[in-house]
């Protein structure tokens, strides 16, 4: 609460806010402590932050960045590839052509 306005009583700030307890492994908080602190907010900003986000936008982002695929994912995109070597692919121009290829 270091950027909370000095004048405003006590009392009212503790109407305004409440507590949230949340479970995490402790290297992924200790993580998320050390980047908020490299660009000098607490890390309670960033999840106030991450929370109006969601209400604003009633949307959840998951990251694949450390993605690893599965042998099938692996094998699928494989097959497809090889599809694609032999002219085995279809490629459409808009949506309607897709949709009346995937009826017939």
């Amino acid at each position: 609460m270091q950027d909370i306005d000095k004048n405003i009583p006590l009392c009212i700030l503790w109407y305004m806010y409440t507590l949230i307890n949340i479970k995490t492994e402790k290297e992924l908080k200790a993580s998320a402590q050390a980047a908020a602190k490299k660009i000098g907010v607490p890390l309670s900003t960033v999840i106030n932050s991450f929370l109006k986000q969601f209400v604003r936008d009633e949307e959840v982002t998951f990251s694949g960045k450390n993605y690893v695929m599965t042998p099938y994912l692996e094998a699928l995109i494989e097959e497809s590839f090889s599809e694609d070597k032999r002219g085995e692919n279809k490629y459409y121009s808009d949506a309607g052509s897709l949709l009346n290829s995937l009826k017939s």
